[in-house]
């Protein structure tokens, strides 16, 4: 498609009902499947881990939960530069190239799970690159918000960001199903043989089936091939003052991109190394994670803005954001909203596999938590529900948004939040002291519901917050930065649990999540509820 190089205006309703409607509506139609892949890939290693489990990898729990921390963290961190990406390269360059880089982890992993014998540091790596996944996010909704009149925006950013987290429910139903038959024949490897049962959506697996795990990576080309033909041919660059004005030829702009993403790699890279142990490849220095987060967050931030040239003198302009207090207060509201929801996403499968899977026996006065608990429920046919609430709800939040108010909207849902966290944490305690914990299910699984619930909800209305808040300039920049913070949920949240159950104490990652909320509740009323406010339930 021609780059749009004048004239782009949506709040112009002659202009928007003449042509831009149509030309915006197909930008976002495109964006929202290669999106939706993006999640898949960040996301897989949830149900690939259970499913190594299941097979009998000779990697413990907390190996295995080391695996989604990292795409976690590498996602959330390739998310600032990709912030920055849609005013430097060009929104048809960026997602055309970010979406066809997701290749490279999909077929790795496809490759190296074919064998047993597969190091640690290998998978290690793959679940690095799949952060390529979640860094696409930050350049996707930056992207839409430029192609929508404002009083549209909270729909349209809605319809990209939860149907693209429908990414994580595509995953989980996909994954499994392709797993149970040779997909891709001779091409696609041998499968192996279950150890424990696993499952689908649709029932139990009995131990002993065969299974095709790396057919959890190798899936994904069916659907990020043609898309890649699609960004390239369907999606628009505008090319105005305000949105890309000087982005160069394609080249140029791959070439900025894989640049500003091996920064957000180094970081990342070096922040990981610092906090895992010398048994999981790091260096067993043990340095806390919430100091990991602070340092990778602003090295990446300050290494990019020393790039010399168009792109740091670009960034300096962008980075104006920063002196802008709401793009801080609502960082910390998404957190909670979308880090929550994408935390939740990463962690749910394996922590339903390890505290309801296994019986938590006493034993000479000691509590064990590695029998096999036959009556548990499979891992693979639950997580997925989660997820496709949460994604499913979520243009909904930015619908009521635009009817009553952004802030409104996540005060309620940060209460629904608040109460079902503490519950969960009460269930979680009993289960995990209980050789029949699946008797704690259900309370535990529908509270888990409500919670992806709200946080989906929630996910809208902060969106329509910052649509109303910041001008269009930063506006894109602050919706990229925000998902950026707010994606280290996925690095912070599968990493609190599992160091909460090596610690036999899973409740307390809950009750820190419900107290979180709670300060998020009061953070939202003093900025954005109370009358006298700068701004009143925007």
């Amino acid at each position: 498609m021609a780059d749009i190089t004048t004239g782009w205006n949506p709040e112009d309703n002659t202009f928007w009902d003449s042509s831009g409607k149509k030309i915006a509506n197909r930008n976002l139609w495109i964006s929202i499947p290669s999106l939706l892949c993006g999640f898949a890939v960040w996301l897989y290693w949830g149900i690939i881990t259970v499913q190594m489990l299941n097979l009998g990898f000779p990697f413990s729990a907390s190996e295995l939960f080391t695996l989604m921390a990292i795409a976690g963290l590498t996602g959330a961190t390739l998310r600032i530069p990709s912030s920055f990406f849609i005013r430097l390269c060009g929104g048809r360059n960026t997602i055309f190239f970010t979406t066809t880089l997701l290749m490279i982890p999909a077929v790795g992993a496809g490759i190296a799970l074919q064998n047993k014998e597969t190091p640690l540091w290998v998978f290690q790596v793959l679940a690095l690159l799949s952060g390529l996944g979640g860094g696409n996010f930050a350049s996707s909704m930056s992207n839409i918000s430029f192609f929508f009149p404002k009083k549209q925006q909270g729909l349209a950013l809605g319809l990209n960001a939860g149907l693209g987290n429908f990414g994580v429910t595509t995953m989980q139903i996909l994954v499994p199903l392709f797993m149970t038959f040779g997909a891709f024949g001779a091409m696609g490897g041998d499968p192996m043989t279950l150890v424990n049962s696993s499952g689908t959506l649709i029932g139990k697996i009995p131990a002993g089936s065969q299974t095709w795990i790396q057919n959890a990576g190798y899936l994904w080309l069916l659907f990020l091939v043609p898309l890649a033909f699609a960004g390239w041919f369907g999606m628009n660059n505008i090319r105005t003052e305000e949105v890309s004005p000087d982005i160069g030829s394609p080249l140029s702009s791959f070439t900025k991109i894989t640049f500003m993403l091996l920064i957000g790699f180094f970081t990342a890279m070096v922040g990981l190394w610092l906090m895992l142990p010398e048994s999981a490849n790091g260096s067993g220095f043990g340095v806390p994670k919430e100091l990991v987060l602070v340092g990778v967050i602003a090295s990446t931030v300050l290494l990019l803005k020393l790039i010399p040239g168009q792109i740091g003198t670009s960034l300096s302009r962008q980075y104006r954001i920063f002196g802008n207090r709401h793009t801080w207060v609502m960082s910390l509201i998404y957190t909670m909203t979308f880090g929550s929801f994408i935390g939740f996403s990463a962690a749910f499968a394996l922590a339903i596999k390890v505290i309801f899977g296994y019986s938590h026996l006493e034993v000479g006065g000691v509590v064990t938590h590695d029998t096999i608990n036959p009556n548990g429920p499979s891992a693979l046919m639950y997580a997925w529900m989660g997820p496709f609430i949460g994604a499913l709800i979520r243009p909904v939040g930015g619908w009521v948004s635009d009817k009553i108010g952004g802030a409104l909207v996540t005060q309620v849902c940060s209460l629904v939040m608040v109460v079902c966290a503490a519950a969960v944490a009460y269930y979680l305690k009993a289960a995990y002291a209980s050789a029949t914990p699946e008797e704690y299910f259900i309370p535990f699984f529908v509270l888990f519901l409500l919670l992806f619930a709200a946080s989906g909800i929630g996910n809208g209305s902060t969106f329509r917050t910052i649509a109303m808040v910041f001008p269009k300039e930063q506006a894109g920049p602050v919706l990229g930065w925000t998902s950026a913070v707010a994606a280290y949920g996925a690095f912070y949240i599968p990493k609190v649990i599992g160091e909460q159950i090596k610690a036999a104490t899973p409740e307390y990652a809950f009750v820190g999540f419900a107290i979180f909320y709670a300060l998020c509740m009061v953070i939202n009323w003093v900025f954005y509820l109370r009358k006298n406010g700068e701004y009143y339930n925007p």
